[in-house]
């Protein structure tokens, strides 16, 4: 009885219709139907690279380091064909520097190593036309490398170009194309050559102005290829190395010595100190031996040192012999002993008491 009263004054009046309780998780059920179309709302997740600032001396130091390895390279191969005839290596000079160069970027680049150069300043390099870098990024030093047509596009341009360049240059040199008595085409092959060069060069100088300002891209390979130099490793160790150190304050020292002892020193006495020493004797021929050693000029009142017999003025010779008993002569060397006027008696040196 109580139970059919309880159901009848909770029926609703006026005929309603009852809705049942909503479920405990009809929300996660909503959540689920909406949310795949709510993502395609919104734009694919990503994660943008770290801004990264990379030194640009380190990087020119990198290029300078190659152009350094490859003419050491060079060096010990030309002494390998030393002994072949003179000036037949010249004519293959292109060839050789193609060949080098091809042998760096086989060894470093194809295979996904930086170049000797890169390597020593902690650099590789990075294909920045993947600049969003999905997934977990903790440096800004992550990316892929160069991919297969980077690399061959690099070498192209690099070995490639600048053989083609240098052949060009040299046959047209050769042909003297740039000369007005020749052929009007040859003339604007030259012309046409040189106004390439000098876009070039005018694009190059650009390039380096926006390298300085941004720090990316060193030269147009690298730009229009998209290849950034970025560090390697964000950890290096340093080796602090004192031997320049050393050395610095060791020539330091050396010459402040030098100019304390200099001004004691009596510049003529070292010099024919050292005269006798000296292997060069072939300059004392054309010395005009009728002339005083000391001031050069015609001896006024001649008289001769003994045993040398070299004619010297009178009061140059008393002069020096008076300072120092042990007076040598500036043109051969020998100590003189005693003088005598020309055509005279001789004349002891006076001894310092």
């Amino acid at each position: 009885m109580d139970r059919q009263n309880l159901a009848s004054s909770s029926a609703p009046r006026g005929g309603a219709t009852v809705h049942p309780p909503p479920q405990h998780d009809a929300w996660i059920n909503t959540y689920r139907n909406l949310h795949p179309q709510w993502q395609s709302l919104l734009p694919p997740p990503h994660q943008s690279a770290i801004p990264i600032s990379i030194s640009r001396v380190n990087q020119v130091d990198a290029g300078r380091l190659d152009i350094e390895m490859s003419a050491m390279l060079k060096e010990q191969l030309v002494k390998v064909f030393s002994l072949m005839k003179p000036g037949m290596l010249f004519q293959y000079e292109p060839e050789l520097d193609a060949f080098l160069e091809f042998l760096i970027w086989r060894f470093s680049i194809w295979v996904d190593k930086p170049t000797p150069g890169n390597a020593l300043m902690n650099l590789r390099y990075r294909d920045e036309r993947a600049s969003e870098i999905r997934g977990k990024v903790r440096t800004g030093l992550e990316g892929p490398g160069l991919t297969v047509a980077q690399k061959i596009w690099y070498c192209v341009a690099t070995v490639g170009g600048q053989y083609i360049w240098a052949r060009l240059q040299s046959f047209s040199a050769f042909r003297r194309w740039g000369d007005s008595e020749q052929r009007s085409l040859a003339r604007g092959v030259w012309l046409l050559m040189q106004r390439m060069e000098g876009i070039y060069k005018a694009a190059s100088f650009s390039n380096l102005l926006l390298f300085l300002y941004t720090g990316r891209f060193r030269n147009l390979i690298e730009r229009a290829l998209r290849a950034r130099l970025v560090y390697g490793s964000p950890n290096m160790n340093r080796a602090v190395s004192f031997e320049y150190m050393n050395r610095q304050l060791v020539w330091n020292e050396f010459s402040e010595l030098l100019l304390l002892l200099l001004p004691l020193l009596n510049s003529a006495s070292v010099k024919s100190f050292l005269r006798p020493f000296s292997k060069d004797k072939s300059s004392d021929s054309s010395v005009d031996e009728s002339l005083c050693p000391i001031c050069q000029g015609t001896p006024s009142i001649p008289f001769v040192a003994i045993p040398c017999q070299h004619r010297y003025c009178y009061y140059c010779l008393q002069t020096r012999c008076s300072a120092s008993s042990s007076f040598r002569c500036p043109r051969c060397g020998e100590p003189v002993a005693a003088m005598q006027r020309h055509g005279g008696l001789v004349s002891n040196i006076p001894q310092k008491q």
